[in-house]
């Protein structure tokens, strides 16, 4: 999921000697090649085949107003935190999506950074959920959002969305925005439910190009 080369054919035409720098610099890993819609030239999902990438789980956009945020009833507190609650938040996150213990210092110091809102959901006093709200230019990016496996299905995602959507509301946001996997039927989709349900907009599909996996030696 973190392995990736991002932005390729977006800022210029890319060239295939791009394209391998950025396999040799991933050597070793699989990765992933995102392909947001503008990046070119045409000839850059061709030159993916040829190295042995393939379409993989592509990142559905979505889209919403700030207007009527939600109101959602949970047996969850819901908590603004700062910087001295950022190792709570990375635990929270990086249990939930089962990232390496190195990530914790990743994702720790976000809730101390300028644009960025963080809250957790507490269940019985101890942090159960996760999530983020980042603004910049008038509109509102929610990222960051995760459950433990052991308190799911508690509506902790969707009471923290509607706290983000207020909350972006409130910071002068028309519009807030948010993606999470494209619905297969191999591959979960409450993520997918619960922005519906708070009544985001499906917008497209980030396309995300899969490589090979590492040549192993023997």
């Amino acid at each position: 999921m973190l392995n990736r080369i991002v932005r390729l054919g977006l800022d210029e035409p890319a060239t295939e000697a791009q394209l391998d720098a950025g396999m040799a610099a991933l050597a070793g890993t699989r990765f992933s090649v995102t392909l947001p819609s503008g990046a070119h030239p045409a000839e850059l999902t061709g030159w993916l085949r040829a190295r042995g990438f393939e379409p993989g789980w592509g990142w559905r956009q979505f889209r919403r107003s700030t207007e009527r945020a939600p109101r959602v009833a949970s047996d969850l507190d819901l908590v603004e935190i700062g910087l001295e609650r950022g190792a709570d938040f990375a635990q929270v996150l990086c249990s939930a999506y089962g990232l390496p213990r190195a990530a914790k210092a990743w994702v720790a110091p976000t809730p101390g950074l300028a644009g960025w809102t963080c809250w957790l959901a507490l269940a019985e006093g101890r942090p159960a959920a996760a999530a983020a709200l980042f603004v910049a230019g008038g509109a509102g990016y929610l990222g960051l959002a995760g459950t433990l496996p052991e308190r799911r299905g508690r509506g902790a995602q969707s009471l923290l969305l509607a706290a983000r959507i207020r909350r972006a509301g409130e910071l002068g946001c028309e519009e807030v925005f948010a993606e999470t996997g494209d619905r297969r039927a191999d591959r979960p989709s409450s993520s997918y439910r619960n922005l519906l349900r708070a009544g985001f907009e499906e917008l497209h599909v980030v396309p995300n190009w899969l490589g090979p996996p590492p040549v192993t030696a023997r």
